[in-house]
């Protein structure tokens, strides 16, 4: 049975950035790739535009919730992907540490989180090729 990776999207606020990478690799990568979702300090709530936005590409990810960062979690990924949290991530060898550096869309207009959602369309894109190489013919 093939493994299957594992990416956990961490952020500050686990509102917005983090939820819309977890979107994408949801819709995209369906159940090859296992996704988690973990903030240093966990918003109450999503962050409407985030949701909004990615309504307007006919991702739904109202029904997420921000979860604190759990030290389990970082260790049962393969990829840890952050995002503005700083140095609250919990290090363990073996595991692969992404940064992506993006603004925070908590305040932003609408454009910027539009700007914010289209940059980390092509990320998780890249992201997924990596894990799950589509098989040469």
């Amino acid at each position: 049975m093939a493994h299957t990776p594992s990416v956990l999207f961490v952020c500050v606020h686990d509102a917005g950035r983090s939820q819309m990478a977890a979107g994408f690799l949801r819709a995209l990568a369906g159940d090859r790739i296992e996704v988690r979702t973990g903030g240093s300090e966990p918003a109450s709530e999503l962050n409407p535009a985030a949701v909004a936005v990615m309504a307007e590409i006919d991702i739904d990810i109202s029904g997420a919730r921000p979860t604190p960062l759990a030290h389990d979690a970082v260790g049962l990924s393969d990829v840890v992907v952050t995002m503005g949290c700083g140095e609250v991530c919990p290090y363990f060898p073996g595991i692969s540490y992404r940064d992506w550096v993006l603004a925070d869309p908590a305040g932003q207009p609408i454009e910027v989180v539009r700007s914010i959602r289209d940059h980390l369309r092509i990320l998780v894109g890249n992201l997924i090729a990596e894990l799950v190489p589509v098989p040469a013919r």
